[in-house]
């Protein structure tokens, strides 16, 4: 988050965060950054930005994503439902879901880090991690579950909890894992590789 762009701009930085958790939906975190950096460039790194901007050029300045036409519409669907951006504060998560192009990873990750609400983040390297680690396999609700279930009910937690299992994954537990200097092989239910 960049916020030295919010003080500059007169920007709120929950709004960055809900842009980038619409942005990566299916692509990875460097994708995004260079789509939110094209926003920054033209100084749209907000929910104003979002829906003054004309959708042609939005998917231009978010090509990088992906899917760039598919998340500029709803771009603009979250922007609109979700303006001012202090809603996150109390919007329910049963509200976010109804919002097309939010599902549950979505609107979890809009809770967490930009409503600052315990809801912990389950996405693809948490499953793999947690298949691997401790044999468990489960719906998303499931894994969620098991994680509020087990940890303190602290956001600052949840949230440092979410991204150490992203880095680890990113270093080391990979769809073809990288075994060799793992500080969890001990314990990791996948022979040894």
């Amino acid at each position: 988050m960049d916020e030295d762009y919010h003080r500059k701009h007169g920007t709120d930085p929950r709004e960055e965060i809900v842009i980038g958790a619409i942005l990566t939906q299916n692509t990875s975190w460097k994708n995004v950054e260079k789509a939110l950096e094209n926003l920054k460039r033209e100084g749209l790194l907000s929910f104003k930005g979002i829906l003054e901007t004309p959708l042609e050029k939005l998917q231009e300045l978010i090509r990088p994503s992906g899917y760039y036409r598919q998340k500029a519409r709803r771009l603009k669907i979250v922007a609109k439902e979700l303006s001012p951006v202090s809603k996150v504060e109390s919007v329910s998560r049963e509200d976010l879901l109804r919002i097309e192009g939010i599902g549950r990873e979505t609107a979890d990750a809009i809770l967490l880090y930009a409503g600052s609400r315990p809801y912990f983040v389950i996405d693809a390297y948490t499953k793999r991690i947690v298949k691997r680690v401790f044999g468990i396999e489960g719906s998303y609700e499931e894994l969620r579950s098991w994680f509020e279930d087990n940890l303190p009910k602290d956001i600052k937690i949840y949230k440092e909890f979410h991204a150490l299992l992203d880095e680890h994954a990113k270093r080391f537990c990979r769809k073809e894992p990288m075994c060799e200097g793992c500080p969890l092989i001990r314990v990791c239910t996948l022979p040894l590789r």
